[in-house]
């Protein structure tokens, strides 16, 4: 059993950074593959936002290249996402997600807010 959370979510203006961080509670022996991040605004469908595997391969959302940034954190099973140069769009709620092979758990999620 995984359990995870998120925090860092707030209001920005746009043009601004913040950053969320994820930390996955698990067992010594849970073995995580991967841990990413989705977000999910109003009518919209979730979506990839950054996933980070356990080598340290890095897939983006071709909306966040170049302005988004997924890392390791300093804790155990920590992930970061650096976000900058927001964008209205940008506003969603953002899932912290882990994957343990064929299975995945999902945090509460965090709301983004970007506007002027």
């Amino acid at each position: 059993q995984v359990q995870l959370t998120e925090s860092g979510g707030q209001f920005v203006h746009p043009g601004g950074s913040l950053q969320l961080s994820c930390v996955a509670s698990a067992s010594d022996d849970t073995f995580i593959n991967a841990m990413k991040w989705y977000r999910q605004a109003p009518g919209t469908q979730r979506e990839l936002v950054a996933r980070i595997n356990v080598v340290g391969n890095i897939i983006y959302g071709d909306s966040v290249k170049g302005r988004f940034t997924i890392s390791r954190g300093d804790a155990k099973n920590e992930v970061i996402l650096q976000m900058n140069m927001v964008k209205p769009e940008d506003t969603a709620i953002y899932y912290c997600g882990a994957e343990l092979g064929a299975r995945e758990y999902w945090g509460q999620g965090t709301q983004v807010t970007v506007s002027s």
